[in-house]
């Protein structure tokens, strides 16, 4: 697994042997079972996480009911708030699918930076990346009635509409399985 990590730094970076044999010896890519919680509730956790393959979803218990606040695939970081404040998380986070994962912990990337300062770079370019493509996602979210949100969601990430089931989409949506159907069968008509 070590191979993807490999092929994606290189797509960014030309590597020395030195820094693909130290990537190597860190042995950092993980698979995780589909349903395996990785973050729960009142749980601190030090790790963060690249996504070579597979699906993740962040998610909130409200009243008892899981509230889906977002998705992750392939080739997207996450990082846990609580990594970055030191606080318990306030939500879980789970694999809906199988996934292979690059896991870090803060000294790990410290270390590398230290070692590679090259690899800041790259981490920070890519956060910066994704921070503007989240910022994006949460001003539609708050803009966008529900069919709107559907629609961006289908234009943007389309995998989403075939990997995730349907509950889950119709929680990220803020609406109910039952109205995601309706609505589906409502745009199919048009």
């Amino acid at each position: 697994m070590e191979q993807a990590l490999l092929e994606y730094i290189s797509n960014n970076l030309d590597l020395s042997d030195e820094e693909v044999q130290f990537i190597i010896d860190l042995d950092i890519v993980k698979t995780y079972e589909k349903g395996t919680i990785l973050l729960k509730e009142g749980q601190f956790l030090g790790n963060e996480y690249f996504i070579f393959q597979g699906c993740l979803r962040s998610y909130y218990m409200i009243d008892g009911v899981e509230r889906t606040a977002e998705f992750y695939t392939e080739l997207e970081p996450v990082s846990p708030v609580c990594v970055a404040t030191g606080k318990p998380s306030e939500y879980y986070l789970s694999c809906i699918e199988e996934s292979v994962l690059l896991v870090v912990n803060p000294e790990i990337l410290q270390s590398s930076f230290e070692k590679f300062p090259r690899f800041e770079r790259l981490c920070r370019t890519s956060t910066e990346q994704l921070l503007a493509q989240k910022q994006a996602a949460l001003n539609n979210f708050r803009i966008l009635s529900p069919e709107q949100r559907y629609l961006n969601l289908q234009s943007t990430r389309p995998d989403l509409i075939q990997r995730v089931p349907q509950y889950y989409l119709a929680s990220y949506l803020g609406i109910t399985p039952q109205s995601l159907s309706r609505m589906r069968a409502r745009l199919v008509k048009k």
